[in-house]
């Protein structure tokens, strides 16, 4: 099991940029992709990035461009930066992992932080 901790939400202006953080403890070698969610108004959690052990990174919407996704295996850090904030990236921002057990893909998920956008 992966246990992950998000940090860096609040509240800021369309056009702003905040930083969030994720530190990540556990099972930590067999972590195969890590990624962020969005879960807003819809209450529907949403993939806004993901990134894989060997760097590779996919912003499947909109994001793509405003967002960059990192990861600090030394550190056993995640991070997402965002800027030009818009008030539609408003929601809960989760902090994943996902491991492989016995052929199964498991993904942990962190308790969320909370990103406000509005003016």
């Amino acid at each position: 099991q992966v246990h992950l901790v998000e940090s860096g939400g609040g509240s800021v202006h369309p056009g702003g940029s905040l930083r969030l953080s994720c530190v990540f403890s556990g099972s930590i070698d067999s972590i195969d992709v890590m990624a962020w969610y969005r879960q807003g108004k819809r209450d529907e959690r949403v993939l806004v990035a993901s990134i894989t052990t060997d760097g590779s990174t996919n912003y499947p919407h909109s994001e793509k461009g405003r967002f960059t996704i990192s990861r600090d295996n030394a550190q056993n850090m995640l991070y997402l930066q965002m800027s030009n904030l818009q008030p539609e990236d408003t929601g809960v921002y989760y902090c994943t992992a996902q491991w492989w057990s016995y052929g199964r893909p498991v993904t942990d998920w962190g308790q969320g932080t909370q990103v406000t956008v509005s003016s």
